[in-house]
């Protein structure tokens, strides 16, 4: 597919900061014309997909200042450099929820937004849970949930769960009772 692909001509770097960096590229277009594209560099996260023993839904409440207000998530979190994804989900899980799963399966990984943002999230399901040591980070502040999937289902109708991890944990999760 080399007959769509854009060639960088100039970079320039505008903002490096603690989560994401941004540069602005001037780019040569297929059909030889130049324009310019914003570009956000973050490097991936995870998240985590746990059931308790009830079969409920573990998701965490968190304001999102983008979006201002509080919403309801799976757990996740931003891999520090060079952090394998499995580790960095397993140290969300307790970190956010309090609870270590015996079981990790990988769901596959994900762009969150490919049209500006070369952001990668690794999706894991956590099973056979036991209570760990909650303790998140000293700026972040969140609230443990457990959820049926009427529940859930309900949250994103009323867009409680408005993030696209959550929304896909959810339908990962109606699909699956569905099959049996």
């Amino acid at each position: 597919m080399k007959h769509l692909n854009e060639e960088t001509i100039r970079k320039e770097s505008i903002y490096s900061g603690r989560i994401i960096d941004l540069s602005v590229h001037d780019v040569k277009l297929p059909n030889g014309k130049e324009s310019k594209r914003e570009v956000v560099y973050h490097p991936g996260a995870v998240a985590v997909i746990a059931f308790t023993k009830e079969g409920k839904l573990i998701l965490v409440k968190q304001f999102r200042k983008p979006l201002e207000k509080v919403i309801a998530e799976i757990p996740a979190g931003k891999l520090e450099k060079g952090e394998d994804p499995l580790e960095c989900a397993k140290r969300e899980l307790e970190e956010e929820t309090g609870e270590i799963a015996e079981n990790w399966v990988s769901l596959g990984s994900f762009y969150t937004s490919p049209g500006f943002a070369d952001e990668c999230i690794h999706l894991f399901l956590a099973e056979g849970l036991s209570e760990g040591i909650a303790g998140t980070d000293e700026d972040e502040f969140v609230e443990k949930m457990e959820v049926t999937l009427d529940e859930a289902l309900t949250m994103v109708e009323q867009q409680e769960i408005h993030d696209a991890k959550t929304v896909f944990a959810v339908q990962y999760w109606q699909l699956k009772n569905k099959m049996k």
